[in-house]
């Protein structure tokens, strides 16, 4: 098991010459070191697919790639390029970071109070222990199993596809206790959406949350391209659905950047944003960490990422001052490939960073 690192959140100011990308992004200066590693995503083979790769440096766009074509049942395939809204998958679990935190912040949740889940409110139920930290740490017990091939043993495609559609978190809650709450780490979609239902309790269901996750984020950022998807139950599926455009979600890597400020505003506190860059929890396979619904690298560079199926990240980089967002489809046994042609691109960035 690799040991956990001790991190200090690293944050970088908006230079005071670079507007803030609301409206559109400043573009340049690109850099042939970078657009060279870049290109790599789009013909190496053992990344199999990449649609969509947006660096962010300083605050600018310095270079962006586009590749591929959206398939439709109704209509002839549209090439992706940068108006094209792609799925998050994973990503969106980063984005429930980021509205717990805005309740968080209001004093309206505790994350260190047993979490408010109708099913589990009776004190004898073994499930009332958990807490809302171990919830966004992926460390609450629950017996889920997070498989995205075998859905003969997949709660997670049963949840999102089967038996569980219709009301993600009520299908999650339901599941019994495998571990004591804290003591192991297990990746679950499931908890994520759990998570959403406990913000839409908050918040309202269905119109009014989806209001208040475009007056709190995609309306400051001006992400006008995101759409989130809902349950029958009015909960956004906050495990896995949001589209938007690779600039857009780059905006959302560069909010956590800037400490959770965006144009002057204080979108959600640093205390926060802080708890997305210090790991809890190890993966012993991958030799990666897991923070608060956000991965953490453990590099020189302080690298956490928001991360999907099939290998989406939004990247952010705090020594470098840069977001990297990678949208594609690359199978899971060449992540480890994906992940190293990261960390090229992060030392191309690094031989021109000033």
């Amino acid at each position: 098991m690799p040991e956990i690192p001790r991190v200090t959140p690293q944050y970088r100011a908006q230079p005071s010459a670079t507007p803030w990308p609301t409206s559109q992004w400043q573009v340049g200066p690109s850099h042939e070191a970078v657009d060279a590693v870049v290109d790599e995503a789009f013909t190496s083979d053992v990344l199999a697919t990449t649609n969509a790769v947006v660096v962010i440096q300083g605050g600018r766009l310095i270079t962006e790639r586009y590749f591929g074509a959206k398939e439709y049942f109704d209509r002839e395939p549209e090439p992706i390029d940068a108006s094209s809204p792609l799925i998050s998958w994973s990503m969106a679990k980063s984005m429930t970071h980021f509205l717990v935190g805005t309740l968080v912040d209001e004093g309206r949740l505790d994350v260190n109070v047993t979490a408010p889940v109708k099913e589990w409110a009776e004190p004898t139920d073994p499930r009332h222990a958990i807490r809302l930290r171990d919830l966004l740490a992926m460390r609450d017990g629950l017996d889920y199993v997070e498989d995205y091939v075998d859905d003969g043993v997949s709660h997670v495609i049963d949840m999102l596809f089967g038996a569980g559609k219709d009301d993600v978190a009520g299908y999650t809650a339901a599941r019994p206790l495998k571990h004591a709450p804290d003591t192991v780490f297990n990746y679950s979609s499931g908890t994520t959406n759990i998570i959403s239902r406990i913000v839409a309790d908050q918040v309202g269901y269905g119109d009014a949350y989806d209001a208040y996750l475009h007056d709190r984020l995609f309306g400051p950022l001006g992400m006008s391209s995101a759409h989130a998807t809902f349950d029958a139950t009015g909960v956004f599926i906050g495990s896995s659905y949001v589209h938007a455009t690779a600039r857009d979600f780059a905006k959302f890597g560069l909010l956590y950047l800037r400490g959770g400020l965006w144009d002057e505003q204080q979108l959600v506190s640093r205390a926060w944003t802080d708890t997305a860059q210090v790991p809890l929890s190890a993966d012993e396979d991958a030799g990666t960490f897991y923070s608060w619904q956000w991965w953490v690298t453990g590099d020189e560079y302080g690298t956490y990422w928001a991360s999907g199926y099939d290998g989406q990240m939004i990247s952010v980089v705090p020594a470098l001052d840069a977001v990297i967002v990678r949208l594609g489809r690359t199978p899971a046994d060449h992540y480890a490939d994906l992940r190293a042609w990261r960390h090229r691109l992060l030392g191309a960035l690094a031989s021109v960073t000033p």
